[in-house]
């Protein structure tokens, strides 16, 4: 997962973008391919449909830098919102070319948007909510070991670590069963926070 860019670094990659600066979308892909690809291999479930998608958005981007507008949000949540519907666009065609059910479709469609929700949430949260997690989930480390690493008391570290926690449960699809989406936090989760 990437971090989100200064807003400043935003307005300046759009604004090299629209010059036609080839450097500009070598940087944007840099920074964002691993996020593009991962999006769209969540929704399609294909490597060869995924790199053309991803093929598609940075072409689109090079294509229509003005299509970004930095007032309404990051360049990441746009790159991440762009990825979404060209994948569901084409998870779409594969339905209409009978490789999957409608069924099938609809329900990579809906865990695909509770992806992207959590991932914006967690790109939203405070930083040191997102470190938090960073450091529990990534480096798989308890919250006696993610204190010391934060350079917090114990306690400390468990509630940010809740708090975090109970932000990203808000991005589970409403039609969930609450008691499974909280046993599958628990069962992935970080080691002693129970």
């Amino acid at each position: 997962m990437t971090t989100p860019a200064p807003p400043r670094w935003d307005r300046k990659m759009q604004q090299r973008l629209a010059r036609g600066e080839e450097a500009a979308l070598g940087e944007l892909y840099d920074r964002y391919a691993s996020l593009v690809h991962g999006l769209a291999h969540r929704v399609l479930d294909d490597d060869e449909a995924t790199d053309q998608v991803t093929r598609e958005v940075f072409g689109y981007v090079w294509e229509n830098p003005d299509a970004y507008e930095p007032k309404h949000g990051s360049l990441r949540a746009w790159l991440a919102a762009l990825t979404q519907r060209h994948a569901v666009h084409r998870l779409r065609q594969y339905e209409n070319r009978g490789r999957s059910s409608a069924a099938e479709v609809e329900d990579r469609v809906r865990e695909a948007n509770t992806a992207a929700r959590a991932d914006f949430i967690v790109t939203s949260m405070p930083e040191p909510l997102r470190v938090a997690l960073q450091l529990a989930y990534r480096e798989r480390l308890d919250y006696r070991t993610a204190a010391v690493d934060l350079g917090v008391s114990e306690d400390e570290a468990r509630r940010r670590l809740r708090l975090g926690l109970q932000l990203l449960s808000t991005a589970m699809d409403p039609g969930a069963d609450a008691g499974g989406a909280d046993r599958s936090l628990d069962s992935r989760g970080p080691r002693g926070l129970r």
